[in-house]
């Protein structure tokens, strides 16, 4: 059934529009969407936290889903601390952000800031006597990844946040489900589709079997589902991704190779693939629904829905009214003079196509010669044994470094040694008539797993 949708101030607001037969799921609770827009899970204490800036500090998704829905228009500033968060930094974060509350649950770290209000959410929400109205335009600070030291805080706004989502209609048969966390960027664009587009959303829990999640999302009946292509590749290899038919798959948060493109397409031959480019900072910047890896260079020669894109230098900037207006408590500006965002993410031309080639910190020096890993790692990953990899630096007493390639085959085939020397020994023909010499891996390691990490993206370690 689709409607149109009214428009509203608040994330609550929005909950009143649209059918009553849509649900929040995790693994062991579920609350409907509807219910949400009159009752709460605050114990009745959300008064107290009108005006506030709020860390909301809770170790459950769904109550993190609970309580930024309820929280939005009320608390002046939501500061959502992701499951990663390093306790050491805790008390830096709350001066930066100028914390004054938090909001926990049984999960909640031990060792949080002592505040002047701490208040507790509950999975359970009962029925409100009286709700706070709508009051301010709520700020949402979101922790940046992969730094060292204090995480910068990325100050967004709830119409920057939901800008890349549709305004005009709402679609109640659609039920989302994601392989991310909604602490993060990633997780929380889905949280923020699902409640604007009338939506059902099926919750990641953290430690569960890829197994068990997918038997829960084919379950609740999943129609578009959202994660990383690490998070795609593991699926891929499980017997249960049987037990889904999404008719939507999303990629984003790394890069989406030609490879994965091809598995899911093999894996959901009637859905719609797409990919998008997104950042903490930057915000969601575009998505590529044509099934192939990169994106148009068109996309760079005019604005589309507000979004500009520009390479300087070989990185990706990006203005639009969808980035962060500022970091919190950071001497460095978030954008640059012209309004840009330097997203660190390296462009190279191909044809008619831009495409990724990978992080401008992640760079391995070979004898004064730049290699991305992600560019070996996508050749890697065409050969038709190999479900993914991960290429990394080794030190070498020649040029300095050198690389080498872990990799994890699909599941079948033989496994006896001399079949995956074999392996490994087209793996490394396949590197050395694509790539130049110095990007060749010293040696491929066949391996059972790759770590990935709390933001769905493979762990890269410098070696």
């Amino acid at each position: 059934m689709k409607m149109a949708r009214t428009e509203a101030r608040s994330l609550r607001q929005f909950l009143a529009h649209g059918s009553s037969e849509r649900f929040l799921w995790d693994r062991a609770a579920c609350a409907r969407f509807a219910d949400l827009a009159g009752c709460t899970s605050l114990g009745g204490r959300l008064q107290e936290l009108a005006g506030a800036s709020v860390l909301v500090a809770t170790a459950s998704q769904f109550t993190t889903a609970l309580a930024l829905i309820e929280l939005d228009g009320v608390a002046r500033r939501l500061t959502i601390l992701p499951p990663d968060a390093d306790p050491g930094h805790f008390a830096a974060l709350a001066e930066r952000a100028e914390i004054d509350a938090v909001v926990i649950d049984s999960g909640s770290p031990a060792n949080l800031p002592d505040l002047p209000i701490r208040v507790a959410c509950a999975a359970e929400i009962v029925a409100a006597d009286k709700l706070p109205a709508p009051s301010c335009e709520t700020e949402w600070l979101l922790l940046t990844s992969g730094t060292t030291g204090v995480p910068k805080m990325a100050v967004h706004s709830l119409a920057g946040l939901t800008a890349p989502i549709g305004r005009n209609m709402v679609d109640d048969a659609v039920v989302w489900g994601t392989f991310y966390d909604i602490r993060r960027y990633g997780g929380l664009q889905i949280l923020l589709r699902a409640v604007l587009g009338g939506a059902s959303l099926v919750l990641s829990c953290a430690g569960e079997p890829i197994a068990d999640h997918l038997d829960r999302l084919g379950r609740h009946g999943v129609t578009h589902l959202s994660g990383t292509p690490s998070h795609w590749r593991r699926a891929l290899m499980s017997p249960a991704i049987r037990k889904i038919s999404p008719r939507y798959v999303r990629l984003s948060g790394e890069i989406a190779d030609q490879a994965v493109l091809d598995s899911l397409r093999n894996a959901f031959p009637h859905a719609s693939i797409g990919h998008a480019y997104a950042s903490t900072e930057a915000g969601v910047a575009f998505e590529v629904d044509d099934g192939l890896a990169g994106f148009p260079a068109e996309y760079l020669e005019r604005c589309r829905d507000g979004v500009e894109m520009r390479i300087f230098e070989g990185s990706l900037r990006i203005r639009s009214p969808r980035t962060a207006s500022r970091y919190v408590g950071a001497e460095a500006p978030l954008r640059g003079e012209d309004g840009f965002v330097d997203t660190g993410d390296m462009v190279e031309m191909g044809g008619d196509r831009l495409f990724f080639a990978g992080r401008r910190g992640g760079i391995i020096n070979i004898g004064g010669l730049k290699v991305h890993p992600e560019e070996i790692e996508a050749v890697i990953n065409r050969h038709p044994r190999v479900r993914m990899s991960l290429v990394r630096p080794k030190r070498s007493p020649v040029t300095g470094s050198v690389v080498i390639a872990d990799v994890v085959l699909k599941s079948g085939g033989d496994r006896a040694d001399e079949a995956l020397g074999a392996v490994k020994v087209d793996i490394l023909k396949l590197c050395s008539d694509t790539l130049p010499v110095y990007k060749v891996p010293a040696a491929i390691s066949i391996v059972p797993s790759l770590d990935v990490g709390a933001t769905g993206k493979l762990v890269r370690r410098h070696g």
